[in-house]
């Protein structure tokens, strides 16, 4: 029977035991509402209120600052269009590689029918950093209100220096918001070295559960609603907690902050044996000299279509991706690598390799003979083709 090995750590993350285990009583034994009065409720309560000081301690953060939501979407959202519901309508500035839930809710923002909002993207150099020269193009352009600057890219791994960059855009009184969610747990996140208002933050890229995150805020900061109802969340996002979701995020958390340095350095050694092998095939690897997240490889073997190569690979053994998994839904060209100058035919060659604890220096070198052996199957046929 053959052997799987998971190398997709970025699109999710498989639920750690003591995650698990923390959250199996509260589907039943102790399954009562938070918001309610008896004994039941508070004991949901007093789980909550826990799981919110484990990711409020994660982080560097006052368990007040910690907003619980049902994913990173959600709290992306909530903080574009809440901060927009308050301020005055300027400009929002995103980075060109965001995510889409940053990008397409500032466009919508920008296409509101009150008007008022004009959206402005940051460029990005070919190793996929944001520009500072254009940073400071937009400083002095028209006055920026809402800026959201991912601190690690989900498909390339590049690593943003988010506080230099808030630095300068809190100086002209915008409101600073970064999507850490593939950040965190790979690389130490405080909010307060970020010198950000807002953070956002996932359980499932963390070995936690699908459908909780948070939205970490400045105790300052004002947000409106996008989820009106019983005032749940300290107002901020109404709805009953998803208590076992939440109490796993929790976990997720606190394990997070434990085991960030002690995995890095062994994820970094299988990564660099990673590279090391694919360069040997040829292969170009995108933000190579960029200070990238540990685990993330995003490569492109010229002349093999990085989807082909996934569907392969996948048969052989191996969960790769051939993008960002929530943008599956609408296959094309990267838009992160777009914005990177890519060139186009290059660019549908990518695919992306993310570790995670689980893995292992033999499925590494499994995975390189794997490629290979790929790679050369694939020319040979493209290479009959062409001759035929």
């Amino acid at each position: 029977m053959m052997t799987y090995t998971y190398f997709d750590h970025n699109a999710t993350t498989g639920v750690d035991d003591a995650v698990l285990e923390a959250m199996l009583p509260y589907f039943q034994r102790d399954f009562g509402n938070p918001s309610s009065r008896h004994a039941p409720g508070m004991a949901a309560r007093r789980a909550v209120d826990f799981a919110r000081e484990q990711v409020a301690d994660a982080v560097g953060v006052q368990p007040s600052q910690v907003i619980f939501t049902s994913g990173g979407s959600e709290a992306n959202n909530l903080f574009i269009r809440g901060a927009a519901g308050y301020l005055k309508p300027t400009r929002v500035v995103v980075s060109s590689i965001e995510h889409p839930c940053i990008i397409r809710t500032a466009q919508e923002l920008a296409r509101g029918r009150d008007g008022g909002w004009n959206l402005r993207r940051l460029d990005v150099d070919s190793l996929g950093r944001v520009e500072t020269g254009d940073v400071d193009q937009a400083l002095l352009e028209e006055q920026p209100g809402l800026v959201s600057v991912m601190l690690a890219n989900n498909e390339t791994g590049v690593i943003q220096d988010v506080a230099a960059i808030a630095e300068k855009f809190r100086m002209r009184g915008a409101w600073m918001h970064t999507d850490a969610v593939q950040a965190f747990g790979k690389i130490p996140v405080d909010f307060s070295s970020l010198k950000v208002h807002a953070l956002t933050i996932s359980a499932h890229k963390v070995y936690g559960p699908k459908g909780a995150a948070a939205l970490i805020i400045d105790k300052r900061l004002l947000l409106k609603p996008l989820i009106h109802g019983g005032g749940h969340e300290q107002g901020m996002r109404s709805g009953t907690e998803n208590v076992p979701a939440i109490v796993g995020f929790g976990v997720a958390c606190e394990l997070a902050k434990k085991r960030t340095s002690e995995m890095a350095g062994r994820i970094t050694e299988m990564h660099a044996r990673l590279e090391q092998g694919l360069l040997e095939m040829g292969a170009v690897i995108f933000g190579w000299g960029a200070s990238r997240l540990p685990n993330t490889c995003y490569f492109a073997l010229p002349g093999i279509e990085g989807d082909t190569l996934v569907v392969r690979l996948d048969r052989a053994g191996f969960a790769v991706a051939s993008g960002a998994a929530c943008s599956s839904v609408n296959p094309g060209r990267s838009h992160v690598l777009e914005a990177m100058g890519v060139d186009a035919d290059l660019a549908r060659c990518a695919v992306r390799v993310s570790l995670g604890n689980s893995n292992s220096s033999v499925q590494v070198e499994n995975f390189i003979r794997a490629v290979s052996s790929v790679a050369q199957e694939l020319r040979r046929v493209n290479m009959t083709a062409v001759s035929g």
